[in-house]
């Protein structure tokens, strides 16, 4: 297949400028953008009815995010993440299909 003018003139210059030195990489990039994904992580971890959620998973001693999400009142999404930020601190066990989640503590409140 032919190239147009433009593209062997383009073709031309990207292989000049290949001729002149080899890449020179900043790696900081990357790190800073790890840096950024851990940041945002924390922050979407932080909800102030974790805790609440916590409480209710060890007095009922299962888990499962409709209810979580029936319980609190709060949205489907949003019950999702206290789950699995559960999940990750290993208060609940991992997702079997249907069934609530193991609940890996014990209710604390007297």
């Amino acid at each position: 297949m032919a190239l147009c003018l433009q593209q062997e003139e383009i073709v031309k210059i990207v292989d000049h400028l290949k001729e002149q030195a080899q890449p020179i990489y900043d790696e900081t990039i990357l790190a800073s953008a790890e840096e950024e994904e851990d940041l945002a992580i924390e922050e979407e971890d932080h909800d102030e009815l974790y805790d609440t959620a916590v409480q209710l998973v060890a007095q009922m001693g299962q888990a499962s995010t409709s209810m979580v999400q029936r319980k609190l009142r709060i949205g489907y999404n949003r019950a999702a993440r206290l789950v699995e930020r559960m999940e990750r601190e290993g208060i609940v066990g991992p997702a079997d299909g249907a069934k609530p989640r193991q609940v890996l503590i014990q209710d604390q409140t007297p």
